[in-house]
């Protein structure tokens, strides 16, 4: 009688460790989906942060666009006064041969 109650004891023991094994992995699993969550939080402000870095960056190329636009108007007369000395050239070289 008494080793059917130890016996009985024991597989009550057991079943309660079983279901505090279950409980535990429940919590560890719980834990690691939490992980996972701030670990695609954190990404998703990485991702906003550079996004805004992007931004900020449009913005600083929008306020030198007319700065750029300056510098590609000054390229532009360059490559005029260019082309107009070639043909000034051009027009001399012709006038020596006849």
């Amino acid at each position: 009688m008494l080793l059917l109650l130890l016996l009985l004891l024991l597989l009550l023991l057991l079943h309660v460790m079983q279901l505090l094994l279950q409980q535990l992995l429940l919590l560890i699993l719980l834990l690691l989906l939490l992980l996972l969550l701030l670990l695609l939080l954190l990404l998703l402000l990485l991702l906003l942060l550079l996004l805004l870095l992007l931004l900020q960056l449009l913005l600083l190329l929008q306020q030198l666009l007319p700065l750029l636009l300056l510098l590609q108007l000054l390229v532009l007369l360059l490559l005029l006064l260019l082309l107009l000395l070639l043909l000034l050239l051009l027009l001399q070289l012709l006038l020596l041969l006849l």
